[in-house]
């Protein structure tokens, strides 16, 4: 790479995506710089590219879902060379003293990093991040599929895999977007009974090639009744960005089912408690994984045959992804090339 880099910047609240012209600058201790090839697009970033975080005057660089080549390292970093493949996501960094970090849980340390937030994001042609952010990509993974792994892929795993069903057991995919065609994906590939929930009889073909058992409709059907049909799930993931079915939905739940959500708006959730306590079951809330799980995310999509349905745009472009994102255009992921420019 050149002594100088392109980055799209936020220079104002509510601002437009612009790109900027930058030298690059070598990592210091515990930092690495990363030369980006490809920067995924989350539904998340929307309100990091308004820039309404930013101090007056500090221009706001989006972007979580980062692929690309170390170019450097800072004078502190072990274990990391400048040449290999790697991934950073929503996990940015910890700080790895207080009481989360030290029990394993870095994700929910009360200083975690999140890059576009915390530093300057992806949405560049370099990106520089703490070393401990870094997860490397497996041979057999192309960096453009990788860098969803970042933040759509762990996320979707660690949903999945980590609910304890039994295996065999059904689960039932809320949602047929960016995080819930992975997450139906993994729910097959693990060995579960798979029924994806989406809207509209046309999604069904795409929910079965992905590995769902069954399909349901929700806009003929309501989903909870529908699960409750085929005996009831023991774990239902909801992606979906709304929370208005979930009432609904939690009546699809067998015994000591359990309901994770991982995709949020700013509604609320109201559930009967007596039933929750009369039948085990229990609601929980899922953030994302770290560079560690997003490792055995990516080593588990290569040799199961997982992988994200991305359409990539130039980096230049980064602006029209967001306007599109809003507009509920894209189906899936979008990515941004970083060799792509005008």
């Amino acid at each position: 790479m050149s002594d100088s880099a392109v980055t799209m910047v936020v220079t104002e609240p509510n601002g437009p995506l612009t790109p900027s012209v930058a030298a690059t600058v070598p990592p210091e201790g515990h930092h690495v710089r990363v030369s980006v090839m490809a920067s995924g697009v989350c539904h998340a970033d929307i309100g990091t590219a308004m820039a309404t975080h930013a101090r007056a005057g500090s221009p706001v660089t989006p972007g979580h879902e980062v692929a690309g080549v170390i170019a450097e390292v800072g004078d502190r970093v072990r274990g990391w060379t400048a040449g290999e493949r790697v991934a950073i996501g929503w996990f940015g960094g910890s700080c790895g003293h207080c009481a989360v970090c030290r029990d394993g849980d870095v994700v929910h340390c009360p200083e975690r990093k999140v890059p576009g937030l915390s530093y300057a994001g992806g949405w560049a042609q370099t990106i520089t991040v703490p070393a401990d952010a870094l997860a490397r990509i497996p041979d057999g993974l192309d960096l453009f599929d990788a860098a969803v792994f970042g933040c759509a892929g762990v996320t979707s795993f660690n949903a999945v895999r980590k609910a304890g069903t039994r295996a065999g057991g059904r689960v039932a995919v809320f949602g047929l977007g960016g995080l819930g065609h992975l997450a139906v994906q993994f729910a097959a590939r693990l060995g579960h009974e798979t029924v994806a929930i989406a809207r509209g009889a046309d999604r069904e073909e795409l929910a079965r090639g992905l590995g769902a058992r069954h399909y349901i409709d929700s806009t003929r059907r309501a989903p909870g009744a529908a699960l409750a049909e085929l005996g009831g799930a023991d774990h239902i993931v909801c992606t979906a960005s709304s929370t208005e079915a979930l009432d609904e939905l939690v009546t699809g739940l067998r015994v000591n089912g359990r309901l994770t959500l991982v995709g949020v708006d700013d509604g609320s959730l109201c559930l009967p408690v007596g039933r929750l306590v009369r039948d085990g079951q229990s609601v929980t809330g899922h953030l994302t994984g770290s560079a560690r799980e997003t490792e055995e995310a990516m080593a588990f999509a290569v040799t199961n045959g997982v992988r994200p349905m991305i359409e990539r745009m130039p980096l230049e472009k980064a602006g029209e992804a967001v306007s599109r994102l809003r507009s509920a255009a894209p189906r899936f992921r979008i990515v941004l090339d970083t060799a792509q420019m005008s």
